[in-house]
């Protein structure tokens, strides 16, 4: 059986409209309670028993010194003063970060075009020699059981799959924000089309968002040679051409997907969790439905 033991976890942007914050720290970094979106991200990971983490951070930033200082920073001056106040309870939190697989954090590279395919390209060198790899996009947040868990369910049943992309089902009227799945008539993907501009131009109503299972043959595609729209290297480019050579599986997600792509949906998505994952939820939505 194949075995799935790595990811790569994608944070390589500026945020420009999460400006100011994103100016010193990466926007991966803003929290959802006490722990940054790109916990969450590892922690989907860690959750489906992946054993090593490639986070590819912004270049010429501070964005790796941070990464590493979070998930790597044995912060013991806060261990001993939180012994000394009889508080040890506190760092449990901090040890279970510390104790996640191995998270090795590069930049990309910064010859590489635009496009959210130059963070993958800049990590191959990581997972060239794998069966398969997950990526993840930061920007996206899965609620309930996470996507690369399914991801890596759906490739065992699959074993001669070149990929399995996840996809949620989403009403029409955002269909003109995110690339819309079309599938071949057994089931795995034909091709996407990217923010179709009329409903009638979506080939379905399943979402591709950022959870994808790849086999190292996308490498074949995703090169920077290959620049599609606006002249970005597009991942589902890449994946496109892979679907002509083999079965792309798309695998509908179990769990809620939601992005934090601007500081709109962030907080929307910030909401969702407090609601759906917090023991304080329901003060919450008391407090929303008093103000109706």
């Amino acid at each position: 059986m194949p075995i799935v033991r790595k990811a790569i976890i994608t944070d390589a942007g500026f945020a420009s409209r999460y400006l100011p914050i994103t100016k010193t720290i990466p926007k991966a970094m803003v929290p959802f309670e006490a722990k940054p979106v790109m916990q969450l991200c590892v922690e989907e990971c860690a959750d489906a028993g992946i054993e090593e983490i490639i986070i590819v951070a912004t270049p010429n930033t501070k964005a790796r010194e941070i990464y590493d200082d979070y998930f790597h920073n044995p912060a013991d001056n806060v261990r001993g003063l939180l012994e000394k106040q009889g508080k040890s309870e506190r760092f449990e939190e901090v040890q279970r970060v510390l104790n996640f697989p191995k998270i090795t954090v590069i930049e990309q590279d910064p010859n590489l075009p635009y496009g959210n395919g130059s963070p993958i390209v800049s990590a191959k060198n990581f997972v060239l020699n794998e069966d398969a790899f997950v990526v993840l996009y930061s920007d996206d947040i899965v609620l309930g059981q996470g996507d690369v868990k399914t991801l890596i369910e759906e490739y065992e049943k699959h074993e001669n799959a070149k990929a399995v992309i996840a996809a949620q089902e989403m009403p029409e009227e955002v269909w003109n924000r995110y690339g819309m799945i079309a599938l071949k008539e057994n089931g795995a993907l034909s091709h996407i089309v990217e923010k179709p501009k009329t409903p009638n131009l979506s080939p379905s109503n399943l979402t591709s968002y950022g959870r994808y299972l790849l086999t190292p043959e996308i490498f074949d595609f995703l090169i920077p040679s290959n620049t599609g729209l606006d002249g970005e290297l597009w991942t589902v480019d890449a994946i496109t051409k892979l679907a002509e050579r083999g079965d792309v599986i798309v695998a509908r997600s179990r769990g809620k997907w939601i992005t934090t792509g601007d500081p709109k949906n962030y907080f929307m998505a910030y909401l969702e969790y407090v609601l759906t994952e917090t023991d304080y939820g329901d003060e919450v939505r008391a407090i929303i439905d008093s103000r109706r």
